[in-house]
């Protein structure tokens, strides 16, 4: 009889012996396995870093972007960018349920957001509708696979799901931030006007309390406008994130003793050495890009005699989708932006 792992490696093809995230190519044939559910996507949310290369790659030309994203889970059998190595999440409805999966209360038909990576979710794709430039969202026709372990959150009545799906994306950044904030400190966010760093930014400014700080780092006036209007941070740098002495040197100007928490969440490479410099020794850097080279992080503390305990993002801690929407449900202007812009 043939064993089906609740992680999914009975659908691993090369190389034998790893978990799906890392296998170079995932059977993504839509034959439900006992412990599996299958889903008919509706929308996929690329991962910013992901999306990022990809429409740089492709010149914006979502055509191109089609074929790229086409071939990508045509040659993976999962859309997880060769470059980035990162995926993004899905949303849909639930089409099917193996007998043998966990949750056999799960109904057809359940509208719900995978808050597992596309990087290790089997993916069949029919048709891109549509790719929103300015939101990393591509509409589809297709299927998806979940495995047994695979966690999800069923769509919320009170939002519309692709704002649900735009947050519950970056869930794990906030919901880490609530972990790491402590009342009093002084938080440096860099990339603070993205979706992740805006609900990062209200996290820690609910978390520091009127005795602490947050500080948000962007690279365009307008981005510097949205800060200033949404109320999210005390201070607001307009530096360019790749040049850590800048960087470094825009945070001592208004923190001398530098910062506790540093909140790395841009999108493009080369952004290590301005998080570590800024974070005052013994301090902690929280590494939610997925454009990190932790290679880079780790030799470039040593080089610079930094002792900072740095931490690898992880897209997942306890009620982290709860947490997350609760912050869009509690603030309506952040609401009203991410309405604007995801919907």
């Amino acid at each position: 009889m043939r064993s089906y792992c609740k992680y999914g490696t009975h659908r691993v093809v090369n190389p034998v012996g790893v978990l799906p995230q890392a296998a170079a190519k995932i059977d993504n044939a839509m034959t439900l396995f006992p412990n599996e559910i299958r889903i008919n996507v509706d929308t996929l949310n690329i991962d910013s870093a992901s999306f990022y290369q990809i429409k740089q790659a492709c010149h914006n030309d979502v055509e191109k972007m089609k074929t790229m994203i086409l071939d990508i889970v045509q040659t993976r059998g999962k859309m997880q960018n060769p470059i980035t190595k990162s995926g993004g999440m899905l949303i849909g409805e639930v089409d099917a349920v193996g007998e043998q999966f966990h949750n056999q209360t799960l109904n057809v038909g359940t509208k719900l957001a995978t808050l597992v990576s596309l990087s290790l979710t089997p993916l069949k794709i029919d048709e891109i509708i549509d790719i929103n430039l300015t939101n990393d969202q591509v509409r589809i026709k297709g299927q998806a696979i979940l495995f047994d372990s695979g966690i999800y959150a069923t769509l919320p009545d009170d939002m519309d799901a692709h704002l649900a799906l735009a947050a519950l994306d970056v869930a794990g950044a906030p919901a880490q931030v609530k972990k790491l904030a402590k009342k009093g400190d002084t938080v440096f966010i860099i990339g603070a006007a993205g979706k992740s760093g805006l609900l990062c930014a209200m996290q820690a400014h609910q978390s520091v309390g009127t005795t602490g700080k947050v500080i948000g780092l962007v690279n365009e006036p307008w981005q510097a406008d949205l800060l200033s209007d949404l109320g999210l941070c005390d201070e607001t740098l307009l530096t360019d994130a790749t040049d850590a002495v800048a960087v470094y040197e825009s945070v001592k100007a208004v923190c001398a003793d530098l910062v506790d928490l540093s909140i790395n969440v841009v999108n493009v490479e080369n952004t290590e050495m301005g998080s570590i410099l800024s974070t005052k020794d013994e301090g902690t850097v929280y590494f939610f890009s997925m454009a990190t080279s932790f290679t880079k992080a780790a030799l470039g503390a040593e080089g610079v005699g930094k002792d900072v305990t740095m931490i690898i993002g992880n897209g997942y801690t306890k009620n982290h989708a709860e947490i997350t929407l609760n912050l869009l449900r509690s603030n309506p202007k952040l609401k009203a932006y991410f309405e604007e812009k995801y919907v």
